[in-house]
């Protein structure tokens, strides 16, 4: 398994080090639906970022909330130093958030209506 595929796998890791998404489906149906390059990308119910990290690298830029401090602190922590000019989280609830009209030009909601 090469680095960057590892890497990958490590940040999909949930609670308890449960693997979410091992093969990559959610990522590959995702990417598939949508073209992230140079879009401004709002991220609900991010959590630790564990998709944010799967498309960051090609957005303008990415905003992502949730309304759990503890995860927002994770997800700050982990921010690749080449992404953290354009990666920020920030612990917000999607029902109250208010945000400039066409702020973004994504949304992803990856298990936020669950």
């Amino acid at each position: 398994m090469g680095v960057e595929r590892r890497k990958r796998k490590v940040m999909s890791m949930g609670v308890m080090g449960v693997a979410l998404d091992p093969e990559e489906t959610e990522t590959f149906v995702i990417r598939k639906l949508v073209d992230f390059t140079g879009r401004d990308v709002l991220d609900v119910g991010c959590g630790d970022g564990r998709m944010t990290w799967r498309f960051a690298a090609s957005t303008h830029s990415i905003l992502g909330i949730d309304p759990v401090a503890a995860s927002i602190a994770a997800a700050r922590a982990s921010i690749p130093d080449e992404l953290r000019a354009k990666v920020r989280f920030e612990v917000a609830d999607i029902t109250t958030a208010e945000a400039p009209v066409a702020a973004f030009d994504v949304a992803v909601f990856s298990w936020s209506l669950c």
